[in-house]
């Protein structure tokens, strides 16, 4: 889709936009190591914006707060947002710079590494984004930046309309930033979608140096999750890779769910696709343990391809509710 008036949008996005250049390699080399390409592709990426492609394809209404410039890379970007009719009204073009590219490099197993030249991602202005249109949304969907456009995260928080619910998925970038530096996010948050290696990274000394427990007295990530949603996040939920997903909620729902077991390809997408299936059912208003079914199914169809190529659709989507859920 292109630019439309007066959108009434189910999520923005608001991060990175990244090609992705994923080349599948027989092992992940380290130093001084040598490993060979066995296959390359080129995919258009960042975490926000794989959820936001994501929801898209499920057929919500959706749009991207993100920057490109005016390069091969930022035409793909544009193109693939295009293309999944993610409506363009908030993304933002550079005059100078380069667009923001992600290397990947994927065994195998599904393991990775990746290595990020943020270009124009970073010199995001406050002044650039429309406080009209993000009014118009029932959820703004953050994931991390770099620069600039980390700040404008945070001096955006105040201007949000209250009517607008965020998600927040903080990765390891920002989990590394510990919870003073992203406290004015999380104080704003309403849905936490967090990784058990961020959760622990992110909160453990935390809560140990406020709450006094001492070193030798172990923390789970269910006591840190309680801790969290006591602190006033509406909904937490843990994403434990081939453990499955823990969630808690305001209203004391508690739920574990198993993953769908699938033979792994690629798993980089994996918990911004589990993202796009969780926040289309909070949209839809369902239920905590079976919103994150559908966010682990989501999850498993994704990993069984290279980058987002093989997001579910819709009707795929309602043939999965059927078959599992019996809607």
């Amino acid at each position: 889709m292109e630019i439309a008036d007066d959108i009434q949008y189910d999520v923005i996005g608001f991060g990175a936009l990244n090609l992705d250049k994923l080349y599948t390699v027989d092992s992940i080399a380290c130093h001084d190591e040598e490993s060979a390409i066995l296959k390359e592709e080129y995919s258009p990426g960042g975490s926000a914006a794989n959820t936001i492609i994501g929801l898209a394809k499920l057929n919500l209404t959706t749009s991207y707060i993100g920057k490109i410039a005016n390069d091969k890379e930022g035409e793909i970007l544009e193109y693939n947002l295009v293309k999944h009719n993610v409506y363009l009204n908030n993304l933002i073009y550079a005059d100078e710079g380069v667009s923001g590219q992600a290397l990947g490099f994927v065994d195998e197993d599904g393991e990775r590494a990746l290595y990020i030249q943020t270009g124009v991602n970073e010199d995001i202005d406050l002044h650039e984004i429309n406080l009209i249109e993000l009014s118009r949304g029932k959820i703004l969907h953050y994931t991390s930046l770099f620069g600039k456009s980390f700040k404008t995260q945070k001096a955006l928080i105040k201007l949000l309309p209250d009517s607008l619910k965020l998600s927040f998925d903080p990765g390891l970038i920002y989990a590394k930033l510990g919870v003073d530096e992203l406290k004015v996010i999380l104080d704003r948050t309403d849905i936490l979608l967090i990784n058990e290696n961020e959760l622990f990274v992110l909160f453990e000394e935390y809560y140990r140096k406020r709450d006094n427990i001492a070193e030798d007295e172990e923390l789970s990530f269910r006591d840190l999750a309680l801790k969290i949603r006591d602190d006033g996040i509406e909904t937490v939920v843990v994403k434990r890779s081939s453990k499955g997903a823990y969630g808690i909620n305001k209203d004391d729902d508690e739920v574990k769910v198993p993953i769908f077991e699938v033979e792994p390809v690629d798993t980089t997408a994996a918990g911004d696709s589990f993202n796009a299936g969780f926040l289309y059912s909070y949209v839809k208003g369902f239920d905590l343990e079976k919103s994150i079914t559908i966010g682990n199914w989501v999850a498993s169809k994704s990993v069984s391809a290279i980058g987002t190529s093989n997001l579910p659709n819709k009707k795929e989507l309602d043939i999965f509710l059927q078959e599992y859920c019996g809607d």
